[in-house]
């Protein structure tokens, strides 16, 4: 079986880019060629079957002279015009079974996903796809709006992997051992995150909590603006911006952290929070009417929920004796069974 991944690849480190991988790495282990092509801006040298084509047409040209027996998509943010193209023109590549994992969560309850019907462009290329897997039940049944027939729908949850084994890199690890509680955000330096609320809310923090600090992993597209917000405020020196941080060292901070903060103004079923809730660390978050369990909820843009869950909750973790716990490496591969399982079905 030889297979190729088309979606985002690391650096930066997210939640699709943490199931890609974990695919990848579960096929060649298990004896099977598997490439990938890279779909975003960042770009690296090519090398060990990680390729970054530079338009749409090198993509494609790529797919139809390798000629591989499953093609898989991983898909975030919306069904964009670009995005559905390319699931078109991979469906007509000969010899090839395509197969599409939609990774957002929130697309569903935006209006583009209350719109989703059969009888449009979206369900006609949907319906190409031989099969096409939803990442928790909000999207089987938008799947399911646009057409699709149920046998080709499947609900495969994204890998998660615990680990506290890595040990946390320079600056992380001067700043946690500096800083208590320590508020840890991972996410990306974009609009949707919202980082400004956090940093203004943390001055604010600092007055209840003297010894806080805030900790924010990731990069994109705001990253100067967030900079400077920090730099303005009369705590710059107690927010560390980490920059990317590889995915192992991001949960070490995630299971050594206080509390892990997701403000978003969108957002869909974040692998970060859940990751957060299975290494025991609390989480504080913007409700987008998907979270699971166990999830501190707050309005989005909410200033005041938002210090009040910060104080009431680090300052009850920060009030118990002991140091900071975190569990050992533990790794669930059911859901890359199911994928495996899922081509096999696919080829017959």
């Amino acid at each position: 079986m030889r297979l190729v991944l088309l979606g985002p690849y690391p650096p930066p480190h997210g939640g699709v880019q943490t199931n890609l991988v974990a695919i990848r790495r579960y096929m060649r282990d298990s004896g099977f060629s598997c490439a990938v092509i890279n779909l975003t801006r960042h770009r690296r040298e090519e090398a060990d079957e990680v390729y970054y084509p530079h338009s749409a047409a090198q993509v494609i040209g790529h797919l139809f002279r390798n000629r591989y027996d499953i093609i898989h998509l991983h898909i975030g943010g919306n069904l964009s015009f670009r995005l559905l193209a390319l699931c078109f023109f991979c469906s007509l590549i000969p010899g090839s079974r395509t197969v599409l994992t939609f990774h957002s969560g929130g697309y569903p309850s935006s209006p583009e996903g209350r719109s989703a019907r059969a009888r449009s462009l979206r369900g006609w290329v949907l319906r190409r796809l031989d099969r096409v897997i939803a990442v928790n039940p909000a999207i089987v049944e938008l799947f399911l709006r646009f057409g699709l027939p149920p046998h080709r729908v499947r609900l495969i949850p994204p890998y998660q992997r615990e680990t506290a084994a890595e040990k946390l890199p320079e600056p992380l690890a001067g700043f946690y051992a500096s800083h208590r509680p320590v508020l840890l955000t991972v996410g990306l330096f974009e609009p949707e995150y919202d980082l400004p609320l956090q940093i203004r809310v943390f001055e604010d923090v600092r007055r209840c909590l003297p010894d806080a600090g805030l900790a924010i992993i990731g990069s994109g597209t705001e990253e100067r603006r967030v900079r400077e917000c920090a730099a303005r405020t009369s705590c710059a020196e107690h927010i560390l911006l980490c920059g990317d941080v590889p995915h192992g060292a991001t949960l070490s901070a995630i299971a050594r952290a206080d509390l892990l903060l997701r403000t978003t103004r969108y957002d869909g079923d974040s692998i970060a929070v859940r990751e957060a809730l299975q290494l025991g660390t609390p989480v504080i978050a913007t409700d987008n009417g998907m979270r699971p369990e166990g999830v501190h909820l707050i309005p989005t843009g909410d200033g005041g929920a938002l210090h009040r869950a910060i104080v009431e909750l680090a300052g009850e973790k920060v009030g118990r004796a002991g140091e900071r716990a975190a569990p050992a490496e533990t790794a669930d591969n059911r859901n890359l069974e199911a994928v495996l399982e899922l081509y096999r079905e696919v080829l017959g």
